[in-house]
């Protein structure tokens, strides 16, 4: 019943898209769209509870889980404030919206894929739509779907300033609904039977180096690629053109948002309020300072100016290589892998602008790049089994696996997208600005007359 209902349910989607896209004037039958969803959410089984948290666990979680979802508006802050000012309105609704459309995407597959039964250890098969999960599931599957979102709205910041509302949202579903959930049942599958292969194999990713954010950058990559760059970045010759943001003070403002709200991220993967929480944060905040001066060092030997974006980007780098071994290292090593993050973050993103790559606000080098160097950080420097060899390499495998599931099929996807429902916005969209052409309004009236005008 299920199964049949969903097809069903997409089937509808996909006339009302067709009608859209074709001009045909028969309407989409609506009530029949929406009974169709009302009988998936009766016909959506409740399953047998596999976890079981105490209370103070399960305040613990939703505590962190609240901070999670308070980074979605750090990473809106950053991204709008990296791009230019006829442009924040669209970053700031696409970082509002994919978080509504990857809960409910998440919720209905991606959670199921993800964390369901997985006796093959490559995926999910069944606790598609929990109709009726116990307090301590719900507790999870809320932490878990606000992951889901970080993972998607990672391509926003890279990809924008040319990228239509809709086309975003059609690959946000895409991202929750199969490529993140997918990967993420081979590291973390298994909480309701069955083990995911790279988590048998004993790969170390505690909070989601690779799992959350390499896998969220390496769509981003993809993403960039087919869309291409902004108008005018690149000159005809390969020279980088600076496009300023309009707002540092949003950046800063959302970079301390993020290291705030990582504390939730990194804590509450515990599951537990008894864990080595005091440990898990220090290695948090300690990497993160790191990775600060690590971007700063990297600047200054390679003749550059030292910038806040710079500053702010270098301080995510390092919180994003801890991500995966902050539960399992030494402070000191911590301090190492936040450093080195802060520098990897520096290179790579000079690596992406000569290979002619316009990421906006550095998503890619922070969170693909350093995710990477933090997932081998977290074998090499494991508590009383330094330089393991075997688990490097389980490392290394994991690292290559992330790679080469997620960007070929992040590539097909934005290509499908691109083909089917239009994902790069025209130059002259890109001139006026998308706050006008996708959304029909401004952010800054008083500054943008001319736009006002003609809306009128």
């Amino acid at each position: 019943m299920v199964s049949g209902t969903i097809f069903a349910y997409k089937a509808l989607i996909l006339k009302a898209y067709s009608i859209h896209l074709t001009g045909d004037d028969h309407p989409v039958n609506f009530k029949q769209l929406a009974l169709i969803f009302i009988m998936t959410l009766s016909a959506a089984p409740a399953y047998a509870a596999d976890i079981t948290l105490s209370t103070v666990d399960i305040v613990w979680v939703l505590i962190a889980a609240v901070l999670v979802f308070f980074m979605q508006a750090g990473f809106a802050l950053i991204e709008s404030g990296s791009t230019r000012s006829k442009n924040s309105i669209n970053v700031m609704m696409k970082n509002y919206s994919d978080v509504c459309v990857g809960t409910l995407i998440f919720w209905m597959l991606g959670y199921g894929l993800m964390f369901g039964n997985n006796p093959s250890g490559w995926f999910g098969i069944d606790h598609f739509m929990p109709a009726s999960p116990s307090n301590s599931e719900t507790t999870f599957i809320l932490f878990q779907t606000l992951f889901a979102a970080t993972a998607a709205t990672i391509c926003s910041g890279a990809m924008a300033e040319r990228t239509q509302y809709r086309g975003y949202l059609v690959a946000t579903c895409l991202i929750c609904a199969l490529i993140y959930p997918i990967f993420g049942s081979w590291v973390w599958g298994g909480i309701h039977g069955g083990a995911g292969w790279l988590g048998s194999l004993g790969f170390i990713d505690f909070a989601g180096s690779t799992v959350v954010h390499s896998v969220g950058a390496w769509c981003a990559l993809a993403g960039i690629i087919i869309i291409g760059a902004r108008t005018g970045r690149f000159s005809k010759t390969g020279e980088v053109r600076e496009i300023p943001g309009h707002n540092l003070t949003l950046v800063a403002l959302g970079g301390f948002i993020l290291w705030l709200g990582w504390f939730g991220f990194n804590g509450g993967s515990s599951l537990s309020s008894e864990a080595n929480l005091g440990q898990i944060l220090w290695n948090t905040h300690l990497a993160a300072t790191a990775g600060v001066i690590g971007a700063l060092i990297s600047s200054y030997l390679m003749n550059r100016p030292l910038l806040l974006t710079t500053t702010v980007n270098g301080s995510l780098a390092g919180l994003v290589a801890i991500t995966a071994g902050c539960a399992t290292m030494s402070s000191g090593f911590a301090v190492i892998t936040g450093l080195i993050g802060g520098l990897v973050y520096v290179v790579s993103e000079r690596l992406l602008l000569k290979l002619q790559l316009d990421d906006v606000v550095g998503a890619i080098a922070v969170h693909g790049f350093a995710g990477a160097w933090g997932t081998l950080a977290a074998g090499m420097f494991v508590s009383g089994d330094l330089f393991n060899t075997n688990q490097i390499m389980v490392q290394l495998l994991g690292i290559a696996a992330a790679f080469l599931w997620t960007f070929p099929v992040a590539l097909l996807c934005f290509w499908l997208v691109k083909q089917v429902f239009g994902l790069r916005a025209s130059i002259a969209h890109e001139q006026q600005g998308l706050d006008f052409s996708e959304h029909a309004e401004v952010g800054y009236p008083e500054f943008q007359p001319s736009t006002l005008f003609k809306k009128r």
